[in-house]
């Protein structure tokens, strides 16, 4: 047993870290992140040490990990990007080994995990196949675990949520990949968060699929918003071919990506959705409502969020 235990989150001035790491500041713990974004605002004011995810130099990991008692990783990337600051799923299968392993040695008694809903080593979309091996790897480790799989995230910072009602706003229809009928199961940052503290205080390993206590059809889910923002557009069906050519325009435009083959065929193929009990009970629909005054009045740019 350590003399002094640590939490450490990855990417704590991020999205869902930011809300672990509150809840585990919330409940009297000493908290430090590792992350690849430094110089990010920091919502804690340098209450919680940074340092950097330095996968090249898996001896600091494993120094920075020292007295760590639990890891909580979020860490992954959204979609294959090369720049001047460039990553790729393969990056985040390879360098999630190395945090893994640099947990091990530094004697990290459990590590809650973040992936997907339906993530599957055999799936013929990168996104889902890597996120499953990320859990292969953490599986093999030796480490105790608890691998959590939501499907949507939706909160203040939430890029998906935002981002349709930023197009609602701006657009006088409203595109859906196909007919639209495709579920998702979207979850509160903050219920993921309550739930990663709690799988932290256990020892049994476990993987679970972390849901919201609504199921939407992605048109239904463009309908709650364009509602909860006073924006209500007709909704048009278009092949997902034109939709994703669409997308590139926009994202051009705004120097990001809106949205990726693999999620779109993700979507398409019910892979955010599972047929299990839901955890928390913050409804997308009532969450939408309460923050209509600035939901989609931004856009939020994942590309730029990266380089920082």
């Amino acid at each position: 047993m350590h003399a002094v235990q640590i939490q450490a989150v990855t990417g704590a001035f991020g999205f869902s870290g930011r809300y672990i790491a509150r809840r585990l500041l919330d409940a009297g713990h000493q908290v430090i992140t590792l992350t690849n974004s430094l110089y990010r605002p920091d919502p804690f004011g340098e209450t919680i040490p940074a340092y950097p995810l330095c996968f090249d130099r898996s001896e600091r990991l494993e120094n920075f990990l020292a007295n760590v008692s639990v890891l909580y990783n979020t860490y992954f990337v959204r979609f294959n990007y090369r720049g001047k600051v460039s990553f790729t799923y393969a990056d985040a299968v390879r360098n999630s080994g190395v945090l893994f392993r640099a947990a091990k040695r530094a004697g990290v008694q459990r590590v809650v995990h973040i992936s997907i809903t339906n993530a599957s080593e055999h799936s013929d979309l990168e996104y889902f196949r890597s996120k499953a091996r990320i859990e292969l790897l953490l599986m093999d480790s030796g480490l105790s675990y608890s691998i959590l799989r939501p499907a949507v995230l939706f909160g203040d910072e939430g890029i998906l949520i935002n981002n349709i009602a930023w197009l609602l706003r701006r657009f006088p229809v409203f595109g859906v990949f196909g007919d639209g009928s495709y579920r998702l199961r979207p979850i509160y940052v903050d219920d993921l968060a309550r739930l990663a503290v709690e799988k932290g205080k256990e020892t049994e390993n476990s993987v679970m699929d972390a849901v919201g206590p609504e199921i939407f059809t992605y048109r239904e889910l463009v309908e709650t918003i364009g509602r909860a923002i006073g924006k209500p557009r007709p909704i048009i069906s278009i092949p997902p071919l034109i939709g994703f050519l669409a997308s590139r325009v926009i994202g051009g435009v705004l120097h990001d990506r809106l949205v990726t083959r693999d999620e779109i065929e993700g979507l398409m193929a019910d892979l955010l959705y599972v047929d299990s009990p839901p955890f928390g009970n913050t409804a997308l629909s009532e969450w939408a409502v309460k923050n209509a005054s600035w939901l989609g009045t931004g856009y939020f740019s994942e590309i730029a969020r990266r380089l920082i």
